[in-house]
């Protein structure tokens, strides 16, 4: 982190009083006068506008956030039926730049296709497209909204699959002081920590997490070697937020987050890490005239070293992924009347990275070549929205028009010698893509809700995929500079039903097509590159059914998608297969107890079906079916014990195949700590 990078965050903490006081300041007069007006403040967005449950949407509570036996951001979203990484490794084990997160099985390469918001504020890694997962603590957060489907809006650019906003939580959610230790029985540990003082009439949020362990052996014991290592792993995470009233309907938060992550990878020496930084200010106002005015910076980094499968020596030290993200966003919301909702508004965001890696010999370690890449991706968005109330029934709709930029792309190679062998400067593109979004929400009744919906969204190549070759040895994947933007064209139906109190279900079935889709492709023995397949056809049916009976609780949600290539024609060797790492079915059930306040025993049971390594549809993933538990009891004085196991049944979760060659998820794990605040 530069010198400027940690001034900055720094001076989160300070600010948050500093603007108290000048608040104070301003409020202070010489002769008496009436009482200020009560002023709410939340460190959230606008509200959702009225037409938001028209589209495919399920909403995570606080409750259910910090209540996964893994106590990890992908485990929560894993109980939303759909939700996928690239891989089934969770962020302790995967390599970090295969940790793209998409929806409705549109996967098929380590990039997200859909949308993460941190309080509106994208998280996607600038140079890769990967969520830094280990960064987000569920314990920071409120809720987490996840809309499958249906792009446009703000940052629709990268909403292909559909978005998650993860809200994060108030001081009054928080307590002054909140924490938890936790230790498994391979002795690794988790602690967190977050004090949430009430500043004037705002607040002051600071928390910090750290994890680490030894990890467990992701190599089957069959095909372990001394070189075999278990997935160690360490990590941590601080972030600051501050948030104050500016005015009587205007509100004002500052937040920064720094982030670092190192993991082992199957071999001793094949070490990843990811650091990060971000920055962000938002005005939020909530009056007449509603606004959401953001600005935020990122500065991301990326190592990770390729050790041979066969001579266990290291090919590849990719040292060096600098990049940095910068953008913004103002939205408008007029009061135009009428039962019209109307939002206005722009957004950016600007991409920029290089990557910079030396090869060896597997026999000799010597050096025998550098490789350095990068670019600039940059996209410019205006949308229009408006919702409209006609008595009971809700119309929406929203044009959005992007664009796009890809310039200053190259690839240097030199030879062990430093001597250039490939030297390519690659032609600046830029374009406009047209999205639209469209739907209707209408109650039948105070039980029934009838919803439709249609939409269409856009994602730009990232850098990673234009630029960077990769090996994940003995397949190389190459690059593509050449790779067009990926769009999406959708319809869903949907029905909700709320039969009796405490009970909800829904049904949504949906059809959706990515073309210009983004996969690896395989050209040779050992040999894929990125290309663009004509498309990717995905339909299914997703359900979801919540009960709250006294003290009991059910969430559950079902997604069945069938997903194909469809390639040129009956020659094309792709056509009718199903993308790689694409599942047919998933499912999650929760079921909890609270047998008195502060207490909670749950158990989750997930399945996610069979799937494909790769685009040629063998090397089978075979199906995966855990179960979880998790506990909490009361103590004294706000403490509580916790008590959490992953993979009860101890399950056999593949996550890799290359030919053969296996690599496991995560075993039974136990893990007990203490609670205070929660």
């Amino acid at each position: 982190m530069s010198r400027k990078q940690i001034a900055l965050l720094a001076a989160a903490v300070p600010l948050a009083p500093a603007l108290s006081g000048a608040v104070a300041l301003a409020q202070e007069a010489p002769a008496p006068r009436p009482a200020p007006p009560l002023i709410i403040v939340t460190g959230a967005g606008l509200e959702p506008t009225p037409a938001s449950p028209a589209y495919d949407t399920i909403i995570l509570e606080r409750e259910q956030i910090v209540s996964s036996a893994s106590g990890r951001i992908e485990d929560v979203l894993s109980s939303v039926a759909g939700f996928q990484q690239f891989r089934r490794s969770d962020s302790r084990s995967s390599n970090p730049s295969a940790q793209g997160v998409t929806l409705r099985a549109l996967g098929g390469n380590a990039t997200s296709r859909a949308q993460v918001l941190l309080d509106g504020v994208p998280l996607a890694d600038p140079f890769f497209g990967y969520i830094p997962l280990s960064a987000i603590a569920p314990e920071r957060l409120q809720a987490i909204r996840v809309t499958r489907g249906g792009g446009s809006g703000p940052f629709g650019a990268g909403a292909l699959a559909g978005t998650i906003e993860l809200e994060s939580a108030d001081a009054a959610t928080l307590g002054a002081l909140s924490g938890q230790a936790l230790l498994n029985h391979r002795g690794e540990t988790e602690l967190s920590a977050t004090a949430a003082p009430q500043l004037g009439r705002g607040f002051a949020v600071a928390s910090g997490r750290w994890d680490r362990g030894r990890g467990f052996f992701t190599t089957p014991v069959d095909q372990r070697v001394p070189a075999s290592a278990r997935a160690r792993f360490e990590s941590w995470s601080a972030s600051v937020r501050a948030v104050q009233p500016v005015g009587e309907a205007l509100e004002l938060q500052l937040r920064g987050l720094a982030f670092d992550d190192r993991r082992t990878l199957r071999f001793e020496g094949a070490d990843a890490s990811t650091e990060g930084q971000d920055l962000s200010l938002r005005l939020v106002g909530r009056g007449a005239w509603q606004v959401d005015a953001l600005a935020y910076a990122q500065w991301r980094n990326f190592t990770n070293v390729v050790i041979s499968s066969t001579r266990f020596t290291r090919v590849l030290d990719q040292r060096d992924t600098p990049s940095t993200g910068l953008g913004g966003k103002l939205e408008l919301r007029p009061p135009v009347g009428g039962g019209h909702v109307l939002r206005l508004g722009v957004d950016y965001r600007r991409s920029q990275g290089d990557l910079f890696e030396d090869a060896y010999s597997a026999f000799t370690g010597a050096l025998t070549g550098q490789r350095f890449a990068g670019g600039v991706n940059s996209d410019l968005g205006l949308f229009v929205e408006d919702d409209w109330r006609l008595g009971a029934l809700v119309l929406t709709g929203g044009l959005r028009a992007d664009l796009y930029t890809i310039r200053d792309g190259y690839f240097r190679a030199l030879d062990g010698a430093g001597v250039i062998t490939d030297d390519q400067a690659y032609l600046d593109r830029s374009g406009w893509e047209a999205t639209w979004r469209a739907g209707v929400l209408y109650p039948l009744n105070g039980a029934v809700s009838l919803r439709a919906a249609t939409y269409s969204g856009l994602r730009l190549p990232t850098l990673n995929e234009l630029y960077r070759p990769f090996v994940v040895f003995p397949v190389e994947t190459q690059a593509n500079a050449a790779l067009g933007v990926e769009r999406l064209e959708g319809y869903e139906a949907g029905i909700d039903w709320r039969p009796a109190p405490g009970v909800s279900l829904s049904l949504t079935a949906f059809d959706n097509d990515v073309t210009n889709a983004i996969a690896n492709v395989t050209i040779g023995p050992n040999l894929r590159q990125r290309r663009n397949l004509d498309a990717i056809k995905a339909r299914g049916l997703e359900l979801a059914a919540g009960v709250e009976r006294g003290p009991l609780s059910l969430d559950a949600t079902l997604a069945h998608t069938d997903a194909q290539v469809r390639g040129s024609g009956l020659a094309d060797p792709l056509n009718g297969f199903r993308p790689a790492q694409t599942p047919a079915w998933a499912g999650s059930a929760s079921i909890g107890w609270h047998p008195v306040a502060g207490a909670l025993l749950s158990a989750t049971l997930r399945h996610v079906a069979d799937q494909f390594e790769g685009d040629q549809q063998d090397d089978v993933l075979p199906a995966a079916t855990t179960l979880d538990l998790f506990a909490q009891a009361p103590l004294a004085g706000g403490a509580s014990l916790v008590v959490r196991v992953e993979n009860v049944f101890d399950e056999a979760i593949f996550t890799r195949n290359q030919g053969g060659s296996i690599d496991l998820g995560v075993p039974r794990t136990v893990w007990a700590g203490l609670r205070y605040g929660f």
